[in-house]
């Protein structure tokens, strides 16, 4: 059987169901095609990002962070809370409930913008067919005149660490452990290795993190990086870095991981082993045999600046055609294809995007750090305020942190933020807006922000540029 449509979607996590519900808004007859199942094998929508990714981790992060408080910071509020006890069973079960209204939303805006859904994996056959293959084994061909794959990232599998599902897990079972851990190892301290350690270390695991590179969070300006590693050392978290593991033995019930520092041979024994060593793009049997894609030396799908792939017809868009990595750069391609499919001319601005790493405190930046700007020969000038100058955050207790920005010193325009510290997740929205305008520090400093708020920081740091911020002495000139 062989049913035509103008758009089929493969994947429907954030870049493809986006792309889907974008496409059939501008009039255009689309399906998407997605095999994800639930531990419960039953199909559900939203990829990883919202069955093992993005919301079940944010979930398990705001639950932590409140036992966490109860434990720690209530009593300095004026708060007694008696005995408190963990019950990790109805934690994970409120998970579960965020996620599972979150796909199913995914299904209502499928069907309120008249999306058809098919279940099981799509495999290009020829430029315009795409074979369903269902979980039972059954088979259908869809015809179409454009193919958007959005297949998505799959952890990256160590071959000295294979997950197993019980001792060495990944990204996904690290979420579903139904007790905590004594002695729980993680490898790897990029977000997802440092957010998954976080939530557990706040439930009452010892938690060891090994990064084989010698410096915490690379992507990330040295500044607000060095802050983090401080306060999550702080926290408890016991990060080694320039920790090569080469090789692990499972037992049952631990496993050992052995791993090189310098020049020392070292062991740790852990409960648990997470590996979060970063993701690689899910292009496995995405095509036929005799259908072949061109792939970068990475295994990511090369596409042109229109996102068009080696075949034509077909494009891809999100985590399979390369960094970043992140949900809402794959949602704001889905967006871009769908809109250039329909002859319009739409604009993706790859030096805006943000990052965030959804940790207490949390880390988030936007542009370039202070070592590119210096990389790139620019001249510049750099705003730095803490949270401890700001009312809101010592009301709230939340004083640790500061926003960094920085700014050409010519022109005034905005070059990067960079913020560590209470809600900057939401604060770097400002910043966003405000690059994508090319707007400049003086821009931000003129601009009226609440008060008590914690936007003030930002307002601050942007003052501090020109070295007149109101509610923190100015730094010496050198």
């Amino acid at each position: 059987m062989s049913t035509s449509y103008d758009v089929v979607v493969i994947g429907a996590g954030p870049a493809g169901y986006v792309a889907a519900i974008r496409a059939a808004q501008l009039g255009m007859n689309t399906v998407c095609v997605d095999n994800w199942l639930t531990l419960d094998d039953k199909p559900a929508l939203g990829g990883t990002c919202l069955n093992a990714g993005c919301i079940p981790s944010k979930a398990m992060l705001e639950s932590s962070e409140l036992f966490h408080r109860a434990e720690h910071e209530f009593e300095s509020h004026g708060l007694s809370v008696g005995k408190l006890e963990l019950d990790l069973a109805r934690m994970q079960k409120r998970k579960a409930g965020v996620v599972s209204e979150l796909t199913g939303g995914i299904a209502g805006l499928f069907k309120a913008n008249g999306v058809a859904s098919k279940t099981g994996t799509g495999q290009i056959v020829d430029s315009g067919k795409v074979k369903v293959i269902g979980h039972d084994g059954d088979e259908e061909t869809l015809e179409a005149k454009h193919i958007i794959i959005a297949s998505g990232s799959v952890p990256v599998e160590l071959d000295i660490a294979a997950f197993d599902g019980d001792r060495i897990l990944d990204s996904r079972g690290a979420l579903e452990m139904d007790e905590v851990p004594k002695k729980l190892g993680v490898i790897g301290a990029g977000y997802i290795g440092v957010e998954l350690g976080s939530v557990w270390s706040r439930l009452g695991s010892e938690v060891t993190i090994l990064e084989a590179v010698d410096e915490f969070m690379p992507v990330a300006d040295r500044g607000i990086a060095t802050e983090a590693l401080k306060t999550f050392k702080k926290q408890g978290l016991d990060i080694q870095l320039g920790a090569r593991v080469t090789g692990t033995k499972v037992n049952k019930k631990s496993v050992r991981v052995e791993y090189t520092q310098g020049d020392e041979n070292k062991s740790e024994t852990f409960d648990r082993l997470i590996v979060a060593v970063g993701r690689r793009p899910n292009t496995a049997n995405l095509c036929a045999k005799d259908t072949q894609l061109e792939l970068d030396d990475k295994g990511f799908i090369d596409v042109n600046e229109s996102y068009r792939t080696s075949l034509p017809g077909v494009y891809a868009v999100g985590d399979v055609i390369g960094n970043p990595m992140l949900a809402h750069k794959g949602m704001e391609e889905g967006t871009v294809v769908a809109e250039m499919l329909a002859g319009q001319k739409p604009h993706m601005n790859y030096d805006v995007i943000p990052s965030v790493v959804y940790t207490t405190p949390e880390l988030a930046w936007v542009g370039r750090s202070e070592a590119q700007v210096k990389a790139a020969g620019l001249d510049y000038r750099v705003g730095q305020i803490p949270f401890a100058a700001n009312g809101r955050a010592k009301a709230m207790g939340e004083q640790g942190g500061f926003v960094k920005m920085i700014a050409d010193a010519n022109t005034d325009e905005i070059l990067g933020v960079h913020m560590i510290g209470p809600y900057v997740s939401e604060l770097i929205q400002e910043i966003v807006v405000a690059m994508e305008y090319k707007a400049s520090s003086e821009d931000i400093a003129r601009t009226i922000h609440g008060h008590p708020s914690l936007g003030e920081t930002v307002h601050e740091a942007a003052l501090a540029v020109d070295g007149r911020p109101i509610h923190f002495p100015p730094r010496k000139k050198k």
